[in-house]
């Protein structure tokens, strides 16, 4: 079974690749579109500079700090909206307004107010907290007819309702919304430091490749990003499951 996830997987890769390869022989220019193994051999250079590690930790920092505060205050706003119609009064209009608002506006405005490195924390939270609400109010808010009655029937207490019957049937959703937002909270946190440009991050390396016309070093940067990515998606995803399985939350 997993030979042949692997098998599929790394078919798919090599297809792409060779996608990537005809189109950069049939453009015939490394300043638009590198050769995979020009890229490959960049991001062999900057794998031995120690730079290279430093970026990385810096923007995994700030983006997975940005990433579970944005977590922690969409399930409590979820809760305050699922429950109270004050509470979906004032918060849906202001998630609303957020989700609406341009990235690029909200990093200048982030920008005239904090440091640089307060920014890229900053944005991810204002980037993915409408996406992790959306999905939690959701989520709350689901009920199974069936599941509901036998629980009356049963007289659960309000701690075992939320216990067996709410907090599973809200996990999907959050996770859901994980996947989601993990996604968006890179492309907002490299977004902000490639304009706010902080001294150790991998934003500010892409910027850098931008200036210089470093097209191989973009590709390899971006490369990083994008593995990055999956990795802390997975990760995450791992440990929310997890968790729910410990509180008897999922089977």
């Amino acid at each position: 079974m997993i030979l042949k996830w692997i098998k599929r997987h790394l078919t798919a890769v090599l297809f792409w690749l060779v996608i990537w390869w005809l189109l950069a022989l049939l453009i015939g220019q490394e300043l638009l579109v590198p050769m995979p193994h020009s890229v490959l051999m960049r991001l062999f250079y900057l794998v031995r500079q120690g730079s290279f590690y430093l970026n990385i930790v810096n923007t995994l920092y700030r983006i997975t700090l940005g990433f579970v505060l944005a977590t922690i205050l969409g399930g409590i706003l979820a809760f305050l909206t699922a429950v109270s119609i004050w509470g979906a009064t004032f918060i849906s209009p202001l998630m609303s307004a957020i989700r609406a608002t341009p990235v690029a506006s909200i990093i200048i405005l982030l920008l005239i107010w904090l440091s640089p490195n307060g920014v890229v924390v900053s944005c991810v939270v204002l980037i993915v907290l409408p996406v992790i609400w959306s999905n939690l109010v959701v989520g709350i808010n689901y009920r199974d007819q069936q599941l509901e009655e036998m629980a009356a029937v049963f007289k659960l207490s309000r701690a075992k309702l939320w216990r067996y019957l709410r907090l599973p049937a809200t996990l999907p959703f959050l996770l859901a919304g994980v996947e989601s937002g993990l996604g968006i909270a890179w492309k907002a946190g490299v977004a902000a430091e490639v304009l706010g440009i902080p001294r150790h991050a991998i934003g500010s390396r892409v910027y850098d490749a931008k200036i210089y016309l470093e097209t191989a070093d973009l590709f390899a940067w971006t490369a990083v990003v994008v593995l990055l990515s999956i990795i802390l998606e997975k990760l995450i995803l791992s440990v929310i499951r997890r968790l729910g399985k410990s509180y008897d939350w999922v089977k």
